[in-house]
């Protein structure tokens, strides 16, 4: 099982999720979708995705977003920074999908199919 967490709006994760889904279906496995947006992120499971992605916080946040430099992130710690994915959701990088011990980031799209090789 796997689980995209997505963004309609967002070309790389529609792209992503189109990859996902027909990988997927060949091998008779299920895709959820949660649109974080909607759906905002807790801390733990942030937590728990930056541990799949084996990175720090900082690479799994879209640093060009207004909001980033608004809050003053850059060089906060991260705590701070997990903090803000959870309270500003659209910080999160995009697409980030999880088959449930190892996440990986959908850019480029392809990167999803590193679970089917």
């Amino acid at each position: 099982m796997f689980t995209i967490y997505h963004n309609t709006r967002c070309s790389k994760s529609r792209q992503t999720l189109a990859l996902l889904e027909e990988s997927a279906s060949k091998s008779n496995q299920e895709v959820t979708i949660v649109e974080y947006l909607k759906t905002p992120l807790t801390r733990e499971t942030i937590s728990t995705l930056l541990t799949q992605l084996n990175c720090n916080a900082i690479d799994m946040m879209r640093i060009k977003e207004a909001e980033f430099s608004e809050q003053n992130l850059k060089g906060a710690d991260e705590d701070t920074l997990i903090t803000a994915m959870v309270n500003t959701p659209k910080l999160i990088e995009r697409p980030i999908v999880s088959n449930g011990s190892h996440a990986i980031i959908g850019r480029p799209p392809e990167n999803v199919l590193t679970f089917f090789n």
